[in-house]
């Protein structure tokens, strides 16, 4: 049997044990087979309950049990670090029917997965904001500004943010029903989350994709013509999102 026909048959108990395994005193060992199927299904299950808690407490955990083992036939793991296993349930959850009455619950798997991200990111390298401010305004334009890898923003048009905080937090409001962005960080040892004006997450967005201050501030004002950029680079620097600047010349 090979290795994919394998991995196929341990995560799925609905296939017949691969043919020709044996114990060590040459024994058939189904059984032994059948224990370690479990035992993958189980450490994957509690992995992805693990990456996403609001998910699971918004679905229930019968329902999330039942969702992770059609997830993980569909899924297997890529890599043997288990708190990293999940990538796909976003993706995955847009195309579940089973979920289809809760729409949101793809963008609060985006944001949890975001938070895992961040929190397992390297830490940022320190950013002194006095580069900043001694750059003349034309000079600083053209530069391009490096963010902390754990640094993300998740976009949606529903309040993603309310609705994992509602699910986080003993006290938190409950939700409105405006759409939400919301800024990952990680300024410390744990993961931020912080809701944002559209404006600030297509400014983010574009330094992430490496463009120039002026590309950046420029997709920010189509998204409000009003975004204040002093007032981003304050939240920016206070997260500790900002690692390094690169000047570009006139001709690239």
């Amino acid at each position: 049997m090979g290795q994919a026909a394998f991995i196929t048959a341990a995560l799925d108990a609905s296939q017949p044990n691969p043919k020709g395994l044996v114990a060590p005193d040459g024994s058939p060992a189904g059984k032994r087979f059948d224990v370690y199927r479990n035992n993958i299904a189980v450490s994957l299950t509690e992995a992805l309950e693990t990456g996403f808690p609001v998910v699971c407490k918004l679905v229930g955990e019968a329902f999330f049990k039942a969702m992770a083992g059609v997830f993980l036939r569909a899924h297997p793991p890529s890599s043997p670090v288990l708190a990293r296993y999940g990538d796909a349930l976003p993706g995955f959850l847009e195309s579940f029917p089973p979920a289809a009455s809760l729409p949101y619950l793809p963008d609060i798997a985006r944001l949890e997965l975001a938070m895992r991200r961040a929190y397992h990111a390297a830490d940022p390298a320190p950013f002194d904001p006095q580069i900043l401010a001694e750059l003349p305004p034309e000079r600083l334009m053209r530069a391009v500004l490096y963010l902390a890898d754990g640094v993300q923003v998740i976009a949606s048009p529903y309040p993603i943010h309310s609705i994992w905080r509602a699910n986080s937090e003993a006290d938190a409001p409950p939700p409105g029903r405006e759409a939400e962005c919301v800024l990952i960080t990680r300024p410390g040892f744990d993961p931020v989350a912080t809701p944002v004006f559209a404006a600030t997450a297509a400014f983010v967005r574009a330094l992430t994709e490496g463009k120039t201050l002026e590309m950046a501030l420029t997709a920010a004002q189509n998204a409000d013509p009003e975004f204040d950029l002093t007032a981003t680079l304050g939240l920016l620097l206070s997260q500790q999102a900002l690692t390094g600047l690169t000047e570009r010349s006139d001709h690239e």
